[in-house]
């Protein structure tokens, strides 16, 4: 796979593109001598990262991706936090959130590319993600409490989202890894791989992803999140909103003149 561009943030953060990919970002994180612990400053280059992709509208899916070879991403940098003042910790906060957030905030689809270990902080990452790909290799867990904090990039939210909230009280009560098999069958991740092919398996499901209407891609995920939790009643007017959004743009008309004229539609992203 050619890499086209490299867009660095900061020393520890990259957006990657690949050649024949061109609607699809790839997110690096990239702080290997730390596997990727996020400390104050890989976070502030997540947030600048995420806030580039989500005004680039040439990106129609982005794959969250390591750097490491063992690990997608071991958390908050516990060294750092060490050396915090109660004040540098309580300043530190918003940069902090500032980071899961930017990933969650995302408006196209995201999928998280997953191996090794994914904990704390790591595996919030992913969880922000609307999809994750893992490989046989990964471990993942939100073992906050055992060194007495809590999940603090969305964890105790994102989790019962996926599992509910009896099996997130006992995943995160305990703080206990979860290796592959069993966290796919969990629902904690969605694909699993053979290891080594999570990213290859990541950016061709970003790929497929992308060959779709940019358009209808950002409306569909608003109207997931947004719709999420709330009654079915409240929960179809979501819908109606986010299609009345899309059913009179340029997207729509080309889509539907693609199909009647039996070729591939030519998005115009608008």
């Amino acid at each position: 796979m050619t890499v086209t561009s490299d867009q660095w943030y900061g020393e520890f953060v990259v957006v990657r593109r690949h050649e024949g990919q061109e609607y699809v970002a790839e997110l690096v994180l990239d702080r290997p001598k730390a596997m990727n612990a996020v400390s104050t400053d890989m976070a502030r280059s997540l947030a600048a990262a995420c806030a580039a992709l989500g005004a680039d509208r040439e990106v129609r899916a982005v794959v969250l991706t390591s750097s490491h070879e063992r690990a997608f991403c071991v958390g908050a940098d516990l060294k750092e936090r060490n050396s915090f003042t109660d004040a540098e910790l309580v300043r530190q906060r918003p940069t902090a959130r500032a980071a899961y957030t930017g990933v969650l905030e995302l408006p196209m689809p995201t999928i998280a590319a997953v191996h090794g270990f994914a904990l704390g902080g790591g595996f919030e990452l992913a969880l922000a993600c609307d999809v994750i790909v893992a490989d046989a290799t990964a471990v993942v867990g939100l073992p906050e409490v055992s060194v007495g904090v809590i999940p603090g990039g969305g964890g105790t939210q994102l989790l019962p989202r996926r599992v509910g909230a009896a099996r997130a009280a006992e995943l995160v009560f305990t703080a206990r890894r979860v290796e592959a098999a069993e966290a796919r069958a969990l629902g904690l991740v969605d694909d699993l791989v053979e290891a080594g092919r999570d990213r290859e398996e990541a950016l061709a499901l970003g790929s497929r992803i992308a060959a779709n209407s940019p358009v209808g891609l950002r409306a569909a995920k608003k109207a997931l999140r947004l719709g999420h939790g709330l009654d079915l009643r409240a929960g179809l007017e979501v819908e109606d909103a986010a299609w009345r959004s899309v059913a009179f743009s340029g997207d729509r008309a080309e889509g539907v003149a693609a199909f009647n004229e039996k070729r591939r539609p030519d998005w115009p992203g608008e």
